[in-house]
């Protein structure tokens, strides 16, 4: 096996005095697609932030591509061909579809994903590109939220919670595309509760508690180990 893309190992990090990672570790290999399953509060969302360079204070190793990123700060961490796209969002509410995804930067010199090519991937982007964001149901929000980030040039992608409170036929057009961003070559690391949909997508899962990582679990194992799931994630 090739050496991983993104290697984690111990890393503790906090906001202010509350100590939220205590040793996280895990790897991502080239091309998957890898999920942090856990129930609210276990530190995924923290893990993310930490990656990027996003909490007041982390320490351990972080390392892409064989580069260590425990030390350098967010904008030269997406200089690394790192993306996020957090659960929020972050859109820009005020400018339209096809403003949004002129402005993201390009962080790599071969580019991101040409807009013709997003639309292809997001047809209702396509449809709506005159559309404010305000005018933007939540499913649409949210794919224009991924689509900014492949606007990038980012080959290793972080997703938060992408289809959180969104309806059945739009969860499936995610799944869709992150199946297809797969086939394409990028790697994804991707939060999730909903482990019915984490095994529609991913490779392997990540079950964290506390702040760090208790179990791997291979999708192909995934219905084996439904009843731990169910006690790690308690559904």
């Amino acid at each position: 096996m090739s050496e991983p893309l993104l290697s984690v190992r111990d890393v503790h990090a906090w906001y202010g005095e509350s100590h939220i990672l205590h040793g996280m570790s895990f790897d991502v290999n080239p091309g998957e697609v890898v999920t942090l399953l856990g129930r609210n509060g276990a530190g995924k969302t923290t893990t993310m932030r930490a990656i990027m360079g996003m909490v007041g204070n982390r320490k351990g190793s972080i390392k892409h591509q064989g580069t260590e990123l425990i030390k350098l700060k967010s904008n030269h961490i997406a200089r690394e061909g790192i993306a996020y796209c957090p659960e929020e969002r972050g859109i820009f509410a005020s400018l339209n579809v096809w403003e949004n995804l002129t402005l993201p930067p390009r962080v790599k010199k071969d580019g991101g994903l040409s807009i013709e090519r997003i639309y292809e991937l997001f047809p209702n982007l396509k449809e709506r590109t005159s559309s404010q964001g305000t005018k933007l149901s939540g499913g649409e929000q949210q794919m224009l939220a991924i689509a900014r980030i492949l606007r990038t040039g980012a080959r290793l992608l972080l997703l938060d919670e992408p289809t959180e409170g969104l309806a059945p036929v739009i969860v499936q057009q995610i799944g869709s595309t992150i199946r297809a961003l797969r086939e394409q070559g990028f790697t994804i690391l991707l939060v999730e509760q909903n482990f019915r949909f984490a095994a529609t997508v991913a490779d392997r899962h990540y079950v964290v508690e506390h702040g760090q990582v208790i179990d791997m679990i291979p999708n192909a194992s995934l219905e084996a180990n439904r009843e731990k799931l169910k006690t790690y994630l308690g559904v």
